[in-house]
């Protein structure tokens, strides 16, 4: 045994890397480079993201069956673990493993109401796994085509986000446009070309979305409402197109566009975007069964630049339109990492208007704004600097007779740029019930949270 231990002792010395210099040690991120000039390497990255949530619920929820007008829940917003890397000059992959929403309910889902067994540790999942092969390369000119599980979307730049970059604590989800539905998490299994032509920068893909019925929750019933069907399904095309006036942005991974980069680059960008998809929704009307194409576009403008390069502060901000055509009727309910679990006033036709849902998503139209003024460096001293920020959300879909309009306010503590910062935000969200008219839902008050979230990036 004793022989034993010391080869193993010898090996390990044997195999150890040699000891960092002190400026190798400075690096910011984890990372293992394969040629001498670090061109080709593989990388590794964490994100953790906790919250603490104070929210006023919903008419109505229940928590475990349990009435509750207000809750307050500790919860993983996001973890995630990237692997990624250009192995060769042409070759790039890019895989992240993690899970979402994880909070004290999350394993119970709305409709478990007979209180059947569920299971907590089931929530970690593949998000993305792509591999890219780069036919073409002329300066920072490129061309790339990919293809497996992964977020590029043509629908805007915030159905595919950054999420350890966002300058808001949280993106606007509706953009991620069929989450949890047709997608995995907004990942799809898709093909792709990506690439940047002058000033151009483009994404266009064909995807093949899973089936509804493997969403994890029972299906909407087929009504006089659009819901995601369940046969005729059929691949679905987008196209995102973004031309950059000043600089580039960052391209290394697919998908994944930047929040802020806290004065880092000078971007002014207008962008395009649109998913289309055949038959995507079908509703009933008496007897028949009707199909709906699914039709999204977007056109917006995103600036993110230094204001003050000397004492280092900087404006983010972005206004977007979204037309948002699932079909007749369409509407859905969503609360991110929802802290209740049912509700004693459900509304006629939606579903999981518990806790802090609102109607998210729907057949109509959605403006979105947001901005931002990170304040000088070193504000706080060696503690870093502080960013506010506001965001307004305005979904005017056609079965609401009132838009639901979203506000958010907060500020980011910049302890450590994105790597290490505190986020408080309140959000203003509005309450519905049914309308004397059938079928439309009408406004009856306002709810509001506050979140705490404390974000370790690396």
């Amino acid at each position: 045994m004793k022989k034993f231990l010391s080869l193993m002792l010898l090996g390990t010395a044997a195999a150890a890397p040699p000891a960092m210099s002190q400026d190798e040690n400075k690096r910011n991120d984890i990372r293992y480079n394969l040629n001498e000039s670090g061109s080709h390497y593989v990388k590794f990255t964490f994100t953790n993201q906790v919250w603490l949530r104070l929210n006023d619920n919903n008419p109505g929820t229940t928590v475990l069956s349990d009435p509750k007008t207000s809750t307050f829940d500790i919860g993983l917003r996001r973890t995630r673990m990237q692997l990624f890397g250009q192995l060769t000059d042409r070759i790039f992959f890019y895989t992240q493993f993690g899970m979402n929403n994880f909070n004290k309910v999350s394993a119970f889902p709305a409709y478990n109401t007979a209180g059947t067994p569920s299971q907590r540790k089931i929530a970690a999942f593949f998000h993305d796994a792509v591999g890219e092969y780069e036919v073409q390369r002329k300066g920072s000119n490129f061309i790339r085509f990919g293809g497996g599980l992964t977020i590029v979307s043509g629908f805007s730049r915030f159905s595919q986000p950054s999420i350890g970059t966002i300058m808001t604590m949280d993106v606007p989800v509706f953009a991620q446009a069929t989450v949890d539905q047709t997608d995995q998490f907004s990942r799809k299994l898709t093909v792709y070309s990506r690439g940047q032509i002058g000033k151009l920068n483009y994404r266009v893909a064909v995807a093949d979305p899973f089936p509804v019925e493997t969403s994890g929750s029972t299906p909407a019933a087929l009504n006089q409402n659009s819901v995601f069907a369940q046969r005729k399904n059929s691949k679905q095309f987008q196209g995102l197109f973004i031309y950059n006036i000043f600089d580039t942005e960052d391209n290394t991974t697919p998908g994944y566009m930047t929040g802020t980069y806290l004065g880092k680059r000078k971007v002014l960008n207008v962008e395009a975007g649109i998913t289309s998809q055949k038959n995507a929704t079908w509703r009933k009307e008496a007897v028949d069964t009707l199909y709906s194409n699914m039709t999204l576009w977007s056109v917006a403008a995103y600036l993110d630049m230094p204001l003050n390069t000397e004492k280092g502060t900087a404006l983010s901000a972005y206004l977007g339109y979204f037309g948002t055509d699932y079909g007749k009727g369409y509407l859905r309910y969503n609360g991110i990492m929802n802290p209740a679990t049912g509700t004693t006033q459900p509304i006629a036709g939606v579903s999981g208007t518990h806790g802090n849902a609102y109607p998210m998503f729907g057949t109509g139209n959605v403006i979105y704004a947001q901005a931002g003024y990170k304040l000088k460096d070193g504000l706080l001293g060696s503690q870093g600097t502080l960013m506010p920020y506001v965001s307004l959300q305005r979904g005017d879909y056609d079965r609401l007779q009132d838009a639901a309009n979203i506000y958010n306010a907060g500020v980011n503590w910049l302890i450590k740029g994105h790597n290490g910062k505190l986020s408080l935000n309140y959000e203003n969200r509005p309450v519905y019930k049914s309308a004397s008219t059938a079928n439309e839902l009408v406004k009856d008050g306002r709810k509001g949270s506050w979140t705490l979230q404390y974000q370790i990036s690396i």
